[in-house]
């Protein structure tokens, strides 16, 4: 374990040492079958970094400070970041058309890096065929909603905003990442397919334990989550957000952070900024982002007011559950973390039978329908998630297939039995 330093407790006014944050870590891997994890964390200017379990369940090699886990769509913060860099030396407009940018023509002018980043362009989750070239998918692309009306988590959209990179700086996408934001900010470059990269887990079965995952992330898509990195690198791109001149100017940052009118990222967060997410705390905002690879899970909290970075990394699926329980630990050590639990559940209703249909968002289908046990389940894409439960509030909840637990996973949208739309995972489905 590489040298760590103490953190402090404010609220006790006692030291809370490295010893202290990889017993808690420890413990909840355990509790949640995760085999691998990191803890980062950054307060008062001394950051403290620990360590739990292995980098792959059978190869049994011990996780490390600088194991690079597939960090999934916190990618896109690092993508954003490049892009507003960019635009802080001119060299891209926000409310310039991409088409414009690229120089071509066939693409709706109502693209812009401003909607793109804040996942407001309209366009579909994913490409229809991801061998596909990106401005071909983008043309071709069915809109889930007008452009600049309302939030939808794309990351096609993230891929336009790749294209858009690698125009203006003549680079690939990787080139431009490495050298803008990574090596001036001091972290290795890793992605999911390097050989020194994390495995990923599925959920712990048996005595067997977890089972390790091959990433599998196509090439279209690496703006929208290829990079890896570990907790300690994640402190560093948050480091970036602090809000103090560096990369980015006040005047650019200021414009990235702010909460984008009209973007209601719903189950996601509790806003979004230009490539950054929003989560409010009884105090005040903390930005960052959350990412999922193939059984990975990644978790970045920026605390701008009090100068504080915590960057979280899992090699298993069940990471997620393990940071909602680590948050509310490390909440009772003083830092005053956001909570991002689920929200109150209000009374279940039933579901009237004109929400009973399909939805689609770009290539695949949200169906609600009825089971052969009178029950009702919903289908993403062929894939079936059973006791869906329709609450007053218009939020639905599922059965999660892995843990057999009630999930909060969306709402409905629109009138009660003539819903317009379906909201799932921040990603709008409109009636077909």
């Amino acid at each position: 374990m590489p040298p760590i330093r103490e953190g402090y407790d404010r609220s006790s006014r006692n030291p809370v040492t490295a010893t202290h944050f990889h017993e808690v870590l420890a413990r909840l891997a355990g509790v949640h079958g995760v085999p691998g994890a990191q803890l980062a964390i950054l307060r008062d200017g001394t950051k403290t970094v620990v360590q739990t379990g292995v980098e792959h369940q059978e190869r049994r090699r011990p996780m490390d400070a600088a194991s690079a886990v597939p960090i999934g769509s916190i990618t896109k913060l690092a993508t954003a970041t490049v892009a507003m860099v960019l635009v802080a030396d001119d060299d891209l407009e926000l409310d310039q058309p991409a088409g414009e940018v690229l120089g071509v023509t066939g693409l709706d002018d109502r693209f812009t890096p401003r909607r793109l980043l804040s996942h407001t362009s309209g366009l579909p989750s994913d490409p229809a065929d991801v061998t596909a070239a990106c401005l071909r998918e983008v043309r071709g692309a069915d809109l889930v909603c007008p452009p600049g009306s309302a939030f939808s988590y794309s990351n096609l959209g993230y891929a336009l905003v790749g294209s858009l990179i690698e125009s203006v700086t003549g680079m690939t996408w990787r080139e431009a990442v490495e050298a803008i934001l990574l090596r001036p900010s001091k972290i290795e470059p890793a992605y999911a397919e390097s050989p020194r990269t994390v495995s990923g887990h599925g959920h712990a079965t048996g005595q067997g334990g977890a089972r390790p995952i091959e990433q599998a992330l196509p090439p279209l898509l690496e703006p929208a989550g290829a990079l890896a990195l570990s907790a300690g690198d994640l402190v560093e791109l948050g480091r970036v957000h602090l809000g103090k001149p560096g990369l980015l100017d006040v005047v650019t940052a200021a414009d990235m952070h702010g909460r984008v009118p009209g973007a209601e990222p719903f189950g996601l967060a509790d806003g979004w900024g230009l490539g950054i997410a929003h989560y409010d705390g009884e105090d005040d905002v903390w930005l960052g982002h959350d990412g999922t690879a193939d059984g990975t899970s990644c978790h970045l909290r920026i605390d701008q007011a009090g100068a504080c970075v915590v960057a979280f990394t899992a090699n298993g699926a069940a990471g997620t559950r393990m940071w909602q329980d680590l948050s509310t630990e490390l909440r009772a050590l003083g830092l005053e973390l956001p909570d991002q639990r689920p929200r109150a559940i209000t009374r279940p209703v039933p579901i009237p039978a004109g929400d009973f249909g399909t939805y689609r968002n770009g290539a695949i289908d949200y169906t609600i329908r009825a089971d052969e046990d009178g029950g009702t389940v919903l289908v993403v894409d062929g894939e079936v998630f059973p006791d869906l439960t329709l609450h007053e509030d218009a939020t639905i909840a599922v059965r999660d297939p892995a843990t057999g637990d009630a999930t909060p996973c969306g709402r409905l949208r629109g009138t009660s039995g003539e819903a317009t739309a379906i909201e799932v995972g921040g990603r709008l489905a409109g009636r077909r």
